[in-house]
């Protein structure tokens, strides 16, 4: 049975960004112009206003950024939409990573006054390790900013990546106009909504039509001309196949708080993007309409519904179709499992899902088995690769000081693990059963800490400690060989969740000490041994 035509209308993809460059408006965006959402919420100022939709848990509201990976699914002009918004606060970047192994494309956010910053680079090679499209969206251009043609400049140096402007603002700051759509020849001149709140009015003309030159000072539209012929002789030429590979990326131009350009974007992002891909596996490639149902475990969270202790694992439906009761074999430990309790979710609210196709979310509740990375499939043989770890920079011991709530404490923990955002460790040399708990950002430990009392009516204090690295050894080495290894001052043997031997280190320079005078000690960066990871 083909299922090219169900297929064919879905685009999985995720906004990625460096903080404050105005990722979760954009989303809310999406979804007023998708329908979703009547009205958007503005991500500031939320004691006053109303949250926006991706951002549901308590702590989000309150600090009023992005903490965890939100699934938001609508249908937009007979597409089928799946949008990952992930976290944009540079704390949580582990999330982010492994929530774009179950993407097809990705919509990059620069802040105009910026440009490109650190986590910015960080998420596009992410992106580029997978071949993933990526689509520009240089934002808040209503505010001052950057000349327009630097900033792709400075994309293209900075990222190594080619550009095409597919539309171009007209003036900036207060004089922000409007946008110019190159492929169309069209200016799209709007006007300011009420905090933005609903779609922008917009008014199109053609981009040599005299509103153009009243709308601008006489300096300033000459300024546009000018920069539209540079574009024109000098840019890169409009390659669809690039832009596939990731080679290309497409920009669009506006601002997202006041909807300008929004709708540009996803129409230009959804003519180009990409459907549902291939995906290897240990079976080979596996098509996006092959026969056989497969998905993989991308994301877990406990509590989407505090009053009901819950836990959703998001799945990837890779290939073939999921209908809800479908027995289906947990291709990890070989058993066959009924997918019954099967939910779109839509930030805090859900709905029971029937069917699904390659590209879609599907969050499952219950089914404490299921693991990160874990595959789903009615074929016992299709097997898709792990989802990587990546190696914590800062590490706390996590104490229980009311040892009446042990039992709240442990399995809080417990819960709050399987989600992945933090590690849990032990030193093989302690007698005591403290929880080493290592994240990317000390801000994880902040939402630990804070869901333990709020969600599982837990105490816990943090105690910190000096470690700033840590990496995994290969397996040839047993842990009686290691313990037989002398240590840079500071450093530990340990061990995580799965018994694998890791070594804490203080600095740097103390792991590339011991590297210098172990060099048989193999040590790595992710816990996959295999030849394309990344060794110290």
């Amino acid at each position: 049975m083909s299922y090219s035509k169900e297929i064919n209308k879905r685009r999985t993809f995720a906004i990625i960004s460096h903080p404050d460059a105005g990722k979760t408006t954009l989303t809310e965006k999406f979804l007023l112009y998708g329908g979703a959402v009547q009205l958007a919420g503005a991500v500031k100022a939320r004691k006053n206003q109303r949250a926006t939709t991706s951002d549901w848990m308590e702590l989000e509201k309150k600090r009023g950024i992005s903490i965890s990976s939100t699934v938001l699914q609508f249908d937009y002009k007979g597409f089928k939409i799946n949008l990952l918004d992930t976290p944009g606060h540079q704390d949580f970047s582990e999330d982010t990573y492994r929530v774009l192994t179950a993407v097809d494309s990705a919509v990059m956010v620069i802040d105009a006054a910026k440009g490109i910053e650190a986590q910015t680079k960080k998420l596009f090679e992410v992106c580029r390790m997978r071949s993933i499209p990526i689509f520009t969206f240089i934002n808040k251009m209503d505010q001052p900013s950057r000349d327009p043609l630097e900033l792709i400049d400075e994309l293209e140096k900075v990222l190594g990546i080619g550009s095409f402007a597919m539309n171009y603002p007209l003036g900036s700051g207060i004089d922000f106009k409007g946008i110019f759509d190159r492929l169309n020849k069209e200016v799209h001149l709007f006007e300011r909504t009420s905090g933005g709140s609903y779609k922008a009015p917009v008014n199109v003309v053609d981009f040599r039509d005299k509103l153009i030159e009243q709308q601008l000072s006489g300096s300033a539209y000459q300024k546009f001309l000018e920069e539209i012929e540079i574009l024109d002789s000098a840019g890169e030429s409009f390659d669809t196949t690039a832009v596939f590979h990731g080679k290309l990326t497409p920009v669009f131009f506006g601002s997202a708080k006041n909807n300008f350009g929004v709708e540009l974007l996803l129409d230009g992002f959804l003519g180009y993007a990409m459907p549902p891909a291939s995906r290897n596996s240990s079976k080979g490639i596996i098509e996006p309409d092959n026969d056989s149902f497969s998905g993989f475990i991308f994301k877990i969270q406990a509590n989407m519904d505090p009053k009901h202790r819950d836990r959703i694992a998001f799945l990837r439906v890779c290939s073939g179709k999921f209908s809800r009761d479908m027995q289906v074999f947990h291709v990890n430990s070989g058993k066959k499992v009924r997918l019954a309790n099967s939910q779109k979710v839509f930030g805090q609210e859900r709905e029971t899902v029937d069917e699904a196709f390659a590209g879609d979310i599907v969050g499952f509740i219950g089914n404490s088995n299921f693991g990160i990375g874990d595959t789903l499939s009615d074929d016992a043989e299709i097997l898709f690769k792990e989802i990587p770890r990546f190696a914590p920079e800062h590490f706390i011991f996590l104490h229980n000081p009311n040892p009446a709530d042990y039992k709240k404490f442990r399995d809080g923990l417990d819960q709050l693990l399987q989600e992945g955002v933090i590690q849990s460790f032990y030193l093989r040399n302690s007698i005591h059963k403290i929880p080493l708990l290592g994240a990317v950002g000390p801000l994880q430990f902040e939402v630990v800490q804070y869901r333990l009392e709020n969600e599982y009516g837990a105490k816990s204090r943090a105690e910190q400690t000096n470690w700033k690295e840590l990496c995994w050894v290969h397996p040839s080495f047993t842990f009686d060989e290691l313990s037989k290894i002398i240590l840079p001052a500071g450093a530990a043997l340990a061990a995580d969740t799965e018994e694998r031997a890791v070594i804490l280190f203080t600095s740097e320079w103390s792991m590339n000490y011991f590297k210098e005078k172990n060099p048989d000690v193999k040590l790595f960066s992710i816990p996959v041994f295999t030849e394309e990871v990344k060794q110290y």
